[in-house]
């Protein structure tokens, strides 16, 4: 077995949360749906206002301008991967990648490297037979999902042969709740709040649910899940842009201070939200993340389980070297 990578931080590091490039099946459903009621005009200025409110996050953020990725996948892969060797990255997870074949290709083509998660809507057809498809037969190891995306509640019943797979392969599930596409995008819908998943979590404990992005605009809620489901783990990814839009002062300083009280190391999982080129690998969120632990005196145990050993023991990954912890009871 091949020695763990240190990473740029000084300690090895596995991203929980990156997405390959790809298009969003789910979000040209959703246009459609929109165009189809309210006509070509109309989606034209929403995307227009979408557009002018993301380059003045672009410039905030002082990142380059992207465009649609032309390059085949395997290119876009050997530069993702010479991204990870930069930053000492253990290994990359995917939450998506322009559709579960897609992405298990890339997966499969640097597999000492690369992880993916399927990602397809609970709600769709066939859901259940297609996730057991991406865990036994395309080598996918867990599930992301957009809850606003989903048209139903996340405890209905009839996604149950959903979450019962991931009962049965061990698939950690990796959900976003709160707005989507940033602003002028999704800012209300059904199972927008992380305690739509109460029920979920609460009748399959065996299952491993992580909550992206700090909760993206419901931090509270997902305190309150968290207490009540030790199965609820929380992901550090993304600029925390959406703490902008919060009715009070909140830092990426002051999310790792109250999760790391309450949830405990064991809960917070490492993560960036990195995509697209030419920004590769965003080293500045990930930076700030570790300056942060510096700040708040972590311990080194504390900083090894967030940056790598929490998403080791989820992903099943034998690192010598990593500790893993263990899930505490809440």
């Amino acid at each position: 077995m091949s020695e763990v990578r240190v990473s740029r931080w000084g300690l090895p590091a596995i991203d929980f949360h990156c997405h390959f490039p790809g298009e969003e099946p789910t979000q040209d459903r959703i246009d459609a749906e929109y165009e189809h009621a309210c006509g070509p005009a109309k989606l034209s200025l929403l995307r227009r206002n979408s557009a002018g409110y993301h380059e003045r996050v672009r410039r905030a953020r002082t990142l380059p301008p992207t465009g649609p990725e032309t390059r085949p996948a395997g290119e876009v892969a050997a530069a993702w991967r010479a991204e990870a060797d930069a930053a000492g990255l253990e290994r990359v997870v995917f939450m998506s990648g322009g559709g579960n074949d897609r992405l298990a290709g890339v997966v499969a083509a640097h597999p000492d490297r690369f992880l993916g998660f399927a990602n397809h809507q609970p709600c769709s057809p066939g859901a259940a037979a297609e996730l057991r498809r991406a865990a036994t037969e395309l080598g996918l190891a867990g599930y992301k999902v957009i809850a606003p995306w989903v048209t139903v509640p996340l405890a209905d019943r009839s996604l149950w042969p959903v979450w019962e797979v991931c009962e049965e392969y061990g698939l950690p599930v990796v959900t976003h709740f709160g707005p989507v596409n940033g602003g002028g995008g999704m800012g209300h819908a059904p199972n927008m709040d992380p305690t739509a998943l109460h029920d979920v979590a609460k009748s399959f404990p065996s299952v491993d649910f992580v909550v992206a992005h700090f909760g993206c605009g419901y931090p509270g809620e997902l305190l309150r899940l968290g207490w009540a489901n030790a199965n609820v783990h929380v992901d550090t990814s993304s600029n925390q842009e959406w703490t902008r839009w919060m009715p009070y002062e909140l830092t990426v300083k002051d999310l790792f201070r109250r999760f790391h009280e309450t949830f405990g190391p064991e809960r917070i999982l490492f993560g960036t939200d990195s995509c697209d080129f030419p920004w590769g690998y965003i080293t500045q969120y990930a930076d700030e993340q570790v300056r942060v632990m510096d700040e708040l005196n972590l311990s080194p145990d504390d900083r090894r389980l967030i940056l790598a050993g929490n998403a080791a023991r989820l992903l099943g990954l034998d690192l010598p070297g990593v500790a893993t912890g263990r899930r505490d009871a809440a």
